[in-house]
């Protein structure tokens, strides 16, 4: 069993940038159903990255927790299995 969940975030708004917590992430697009292929993303020693499925800008605001993002709800959390 894995011992830490990797965040994922969501773009569903269309909004410009996102900020999150975290530099190691997944991004979904939008909300199910209409998400894109799920997609690990790592900003490495960069402060951002671009997804290059849907464009989403993520900037890294080591303010945050590494589960938050601004705007606030474009945070998902995944189903239990």
């Amino acid at each position: 069993m894995a011992d830490k969940v990797v965040p994922h975030f969501h773009n569903s708004h269309g909004v410009d940038a996102i900020h999150i917590g975290a530099k190691e992430f997944m991004c979904i697009g939008a909300n199910p159903p209409m998400d894109h292929p799920h997609i690990f993303l790592d900003m490495g020693s960069e402060g951002s990255v671009v997804c290059p499925y849907c464009s989403t800008l993520y900037n890294h605001d080591p303010k945050l927790k590494s589960n938050q993002s601004q705007p606030e709800d474009c945070v998902w959390t995944p189903d239990a299995a």
